[in-house]
């Protein structure tokens, strides 16, 4: 596929694998539209669902593939390989005597009383783990020279071994990589049948274990990944989209193409849930409301993200594959740029259960798409949250996806109910025990990830999205007591729109360690520019023209003898000594909003150098309409009863098509509105209808505001 995007392909599609569902949007820039796609994903397969649900939404709009200009993806992929351990058979070139600092790490302990405390084993086991006779030092100067006499030796013990991808972390890399590429080079010439990713391409910064565990982390999957891509393209191209641009969706929120990502494919550990807070950013930033708490519930999942002056909270510290989901530490580091955000086992797929203390007990393990929730009618037959959700009232068994797909109610009761007779609760009983406990263990998780940030949720509307968020939003919103709740048009796959407004882009670093009054200007000046030059060539290999591209640059510093920094965003132009009380203010400014205090007279470290490069971010011209009034009883389809314990049980309230809710509709609740990809359950308040038709529901009495 080319990297161009020709005007005459007047549509852009961005597609969303989840566990569960793969969603697409198709917007046409034309007219402005939006055609929307939804079918269960293809876990064998996963290019597979694509290849479906694009024909589908393509047939549905009337439209050919090739008026298809681009393709924006985003896949959990990456994750799940890590996870599972299904990727490629993989060894480690060290420098001699460090071979064993990947499974040493660090004197860190997620459980400071736990004998037994479990870590994830490297990605590459010790027989996997070579040395090569090397030193340098940590300014970079060599201390012993490379020895590559061993090299062929090695290359035949992992050939021996099965071994298909390297990864080589040398000690000090990150300041002088000469040492690792010439064994990169070697590597190529000697055995080029092997995947080969370098620590100094791949994160060239400071800390051995976390470099390490990163350029492991990415050989690891790069062949998975390679793989799946080239099948993606030619699914694509097999649909008549020949000139079509590919598009991969980055954990920062950028986009990058298919040759930089499958070079990279660690930087796509979160590429699908970062296209949702991109979404919610985008809605918050058109409906000013630059301040939300981003709520995505899947079919297997729910990600909350606070959303701050229109942009998400990224992070470069992220990990993968804990033990034990909830403990920072228990799991696999990877240094690479991702939106902040807190992901739970909590999806419509999520399985409930009793525990050994016979409490009732929801996720992480799912259903998935194959078999699916026992009311899929494919074979499931494990009590889930979408069960539960339809025995509740709340969906409707002859509306699921809009009619293609009709649910199986008595499958859903026999499965509860088998759940209720351990718990010792009546079906009913049950479903709504595991309606509460999935919400209150979201509201828990956004909680946390909130108070952890120095946020306060109560002061942050919540914006619902997913096949199951609106079904749960309400309830979330009053647990966390918001002040509002936004649930747009099109909320069960509003993670792909969030691909529609991703930009190119792509993250560098670079480490140098320096107290801030001791810096060398001259060097770090000569560090930003070699990271600016990088990305001008990246992104002009996209066709992104040169007076098109940004910079966002950021330092990471600390008080002195600090184990851990804070980003601190730089000026435009040459860093000179004269802005170093500038420094010490922007570094005190994000200090204090952090942690609500600073260390006065405390010297600063400077350690890590970022920029990022970015194109221009697409445009999605989401056509307000005008406001006017309307009486919302011409949008009632039916009358359903659903369980409102605070009524007493079932009671009948009505139902709303979503699609003839027009600007400027106000309804009261308790309330169903159902669209074809989700259904948003409102348990009472103000409801209107702003002008980009989302629902806004006032959660503390007051009118909704529109």
């Amino acid at each position: 596929m080319t990297t161009q995007t020709a005007g005459a392909r007047p549509l852009r599609a961005g597609v969303d694998i989840g566990g569960t569902f793969t969603d697409l949007i198709l917007y046409d820039e034309r007219t402005g539209s939006l055609s929307i796609g939804k079918t269960l994903t293809t876990p064998d397969d996963p290019a597979r669902a694509v290849e479906t649900g694009m024909r589908e939404t393509l047939a549905e709009a009337g439209e050919s593939p090739e008026a298809v200009g681009n393709v924006i993806h985003g896949t959990t992929l990456v994750t799940n390989a890590l996870i599972e351990r299904k990727g490629a058979r993989t060894a480690l070139i060290a420098t001699r005597g460090f071979r064993d600092a990947i499974e040493i790490r660090h004197e860190g302990r997620y459980d400071l009383y736990d004998l037994f405390l479990e870590m994830p084993p490297p990605l590459a086991p010790r027989r996997l783990r070579f040395e090569v006779d090397e030193r340098m030092l940590a300014d970079g100067s060599v201390h012993e020279p490379l020895d590559t006499a061993a090299l062929p030796a090695i290359i035949a013990a992992m050939r021996a071994q099965g071994v298909e991808a390297v990864g080589v972390s040398l000690l000090h890399s990150y300041r002088n990589p000469a040492h690792e590429r010439a064994l990169g080079d070697a590597l190529a010439e000697l055995a080029p049948e092997l995947v080969v990713s370098l620590s100094a391409e791949v994160v060239p910064e400071i800390r051995e274990y976390e470099r390490t565990s990163t350029t492991l982390a990415n050989v690891y999957v790069r062949p998975l990944v390679q793989t799946y891509l080239r099948r993606l393209e030619e699914r694509l191209r097999a649909l008549g989209m020949r000139d079509a641009s590919l598009y991969i969706m980055l954990s920062s929120g950028g986009t990058a193409t298919v040759e930089t990502a499958q070079r990279f494919p660690i930087r796509l550990i979160e590429s699908g849930p970062a296209a949702g807070a991109l979404a919610a950013a985008q809605y918050g930033t058109l409906t000013s409301r630059p301040n939300l708490l981003s709520f995505d519930m899947g079919g297997t999942t729910a990600k909350a993200c606070i959303i701050e002056n229109g942009e998400p909270l990224v992070s470069a510290d992220f990990e993968v594959a804990r033990v034990y989901r909830f403990k920072r530490g228990s799991g696999l580091p990877v240094r690479v740029p991702v939106i902040e955000m807190i992901e739970i086992g909590a999806g419509g797929g999520s399985i409930a259960r009793m525990d050994s203390l016979g409490l009732l007990k929801v996720g992480p393990d799912s259903a998935g798409a194959q078999p699916g929730p026992a009311c899929y009618g494919r074979g499931g037959d494990a009590p889930t949250v979408t069960d539960a959700d339809l025995l509740l009232g709340y969906l409707d068994p002859s509306f699921f996806l809009g009619g293609k797909m009709r649910l199986d109610t008595d499958a859903a009761e026999r499965a509860i109910a088998t759940l209720g007779d351990r718990l010792g609760l009546a079906a009913i009983d049950a479903a709504w025990g595991i309606h509460q406990v999935v919400n209150e263990n979201m509201a828990g998780a956004a909680r946390i990830h909130a108070v952890e940030r120095g946020k306060d949720p109560r002061a942050y509307p919540l914006f619902a999205f997913g096949g199951a968020g609106p079904v749960h939003a309400y309830r979330v919103a009053k647990i966390l007591d918001v002040p509002e709740l936004v649930v747009p048009l099109g909320a069960g796959v509003t993670s792909a729109l969030g691909f529609l407004v991703a930009p190119l882009a792509f993250d560098y670093v670079r480490s140098f360690f320096s107290p801030l009054h001791d810096l060398d200007f001259d060097h770090v000046n000569a560090l930003l520019d070699e990271m600016a030059g990088e990305g001008s060539a990246t992104l002009a290999a996209a066709g992104v023209a040169p007076e098109q591209i940004t910079y966002r640059r950021t330092a990471e510093m600390r008080y002195r003898n600090q184990g851990h920094e804070v980003p601190v965003p730089l000026p435009d132009g040459e860093l000179r000594a004269a802005m170093l009380p500038a420094l010490e203010a922007a570094f005190e400014d994000v200090y204090r909003r952090l942690y609500g205090r600073v260390a006065e007279g405390v010297p600063l470290e400077v350690l890590n150098w970022r920029i990022v490069a970015s194109g221009p971010r697409p445009e999605i011209n989401l056509a307000a309409e005008t406001v006017g009034a309307s009486d919302a009883s011409r949008a009632i389809k039916g009358e359903r009863a659903i369980y409102l314990p605070e009524q007493g049980g079932f009671v009948p309230v009505p139902v709303y098509d979503r699609y003839a809710l027009t600007p400027g509709t106000t309804f009261p609740g308790p309330a169903v509105v159902e669209e074809r990809e989700s259904t948003t359950i409102i348990g009472g308040g103000t409801v209107a209808v702003d002008t980009y038709r989302n629902l806004i529901v006032a959660m503390k009495g007051d009118a909704a505001r529109a």
